[in-house]
């Protein structure tokens, strides 16, 4: 499976959990916490940084 199969699949995952009524309240409970939504963010940076390493090693030298 490519790289960009998997990240669509991801991706395709993600809008369909974020639809759910549960998720959507948890999101407003953390929107409405300033401590819960800094630490959201702070974790959701590093996640999204951990992705990209990931990403660069799956793709490695072919695209340079």
């Amino acid at each position: 499976m490519s790289a960009i199969r998997i990240a669509v699949t991801v991706v395709g995952a993600a809008i369909s959990m974020s639809r759910h009524p549960v998720v959507r309240a948890g999101i407003t409970a953390v929107a409405a916490n300033p401590k819960a939504r800094e630490t959201a963010i702070n974790v959701t940076r590093s996640a999204a940084y951990g992705a990209g390493v990931v990403a660069r090693h799956l793709v490695g030298k072919r695209l340079r």
